[in-house]
C-alpha cells in the first residue's frame, strides 16, 4: 500500500466541499460527554483544517506519530497493534521491553524504527465495562489527551490516532467516537493547541467509519460556504481497497 503523508489526507473541511460528510441537523443534541460541548459549537475554518478522517492502514501514514491501540504490556498482540509491531520491527519490540508497560487510560512514546512515521505514541484503552461507562469515558479520553500531550513534549505536529478501544476491547464505536472527538477539540482549542497542524482520525472497519461520519459534524461543524476560501477542491487519495494485514 502506498505511503501517504499528512497532507495527503483530505481535512474535515474539504470533506464538507466534497460532500462526504454533511451538517448535523439543526436540532441535533450532542451526546453527553466530559469534556463537552453540550451544544454543537461555532463552525472554525482554521480547526476544520486541522482534523481529518481517513480510511486506512495507519502503518502506511508518513506523519509525525501515530497511535497506537496497546494493551498494558507494549509488547504488541493482534490487530493494529500486532500490525503495527510488525511494521516497526524487532527494535519496537525492544525498546516497550524497558517501558515497564503502561497504565490504563495513559500512554508512552517510542521510536518508530521502520515505520514510515516518526514515532509510536501507544495508548492503552480501557476495556468497556457498560455498567461503569463513565470510568470507561474518562480513561478513553485520558488516553487521546495524554497522546496529545506528548506528540507536543516531543515536537510531533501530526499526529494519526488508530480507533482506541473500538476492537476486542468492547467500546462501541458510536460511544468512542464522540469522547474521541470531544477531547481532540478541548485540546485543540486549548493553551497547547496550536502546536498540533494535524490530527487524523484513522478508521478501517466499516462500524467507526460509520460513527466518525455521523458525530464529526457535532463537534467541528461546517463552515457555511460563503465564509469559506475559494481553493479548488483536490481529489482525495484513493481509499485501501483490501484489508491491511491481520487488521
Amino acid at each position: 500500500m502506498a505511503i501517504l503523508k499528512a497532507a495527503d489526507i483530505p481535512s474535515v473541511s474539504l470533506l464538507y466541499k466534497l460532500h462526504k460528510l454533511s451538517a448535523a441537523p439543526a436540532d441535533t443534541k450532542l451526546v453527553s460527554t466530559l469534556l463537552g460541548p453540550t451544544q454543537i459549537p461555532p463552525p472554525s475554518k482554521a480547526l476544520n483544517d486541522r482534523v481529518a478522517v481517513y480510511r486506512a492502514d495507519i502503518t502506511c501514514l508518513a506523519v509525525d506519530a501515530i497511535v497506537n491501540a496497546a494493551n498494558r504490556f507494549l509488547l504488541g498482540g493482534g490487530g493494529v497493534d500486532g500490525a503495527i509491531h510488525r511494521a516497526a520491527g524487532d527494535k519496537l519490540y525492544e525498546e516497550c521491553r524497558k517501558l515497564n508497560g503502561c497504565d490504563t487510560g495513559s500512554a508512552k512514546i517510542t521510536d518508530a524504527y521502520d515505520l514510515p512515521c516518526k514515532r509510536v505514541i501507544h495508548a492503552v484503552g480501557p476495556i468497556y465495562d457498560p455498567f461503569k461507562h463513565d470510568e470507561s469515558e474518562k480513561l478513553l479520553v485520558g488516553c487521546y489527551t495524554k497522546s496529545l500531550e506528548l506528540a507536543v513534549e516531543n515536537q510531533c505536529r501530526t499526529i494519526a490516532f488508530s480507533a482506541l478501544s473500538t476492537g476486542v476491547y468492547g467500546y462501541p464505536s458510536r460511544e468512542a467516537a464522540p469522547a474521541a472527538l470531544s477531547a481532540i477539540r478541548h485540546f485543540l482549542t486549548g493553551k497547547d493547541g496550536d502546536k498540533i497542524d494535524k490530527v487524523i482520525l484513522v478508521t478501517f472497519e466499516k462500524k467507526d467509519v460509520d460513527a466518525y461520519t455521523e458525530f464529526v459534524p457535532h463537534y467541528f461543524p461546517p463552515v457555511p460556504e460563503g465564509e469559506t476560501s475559494g481553493a479548488a477542491a483536490q481529489e482525495l487519495p484513493s481509499a485501501p481497497t483490501s484489508d491491511p494485514v491481520d487488521v
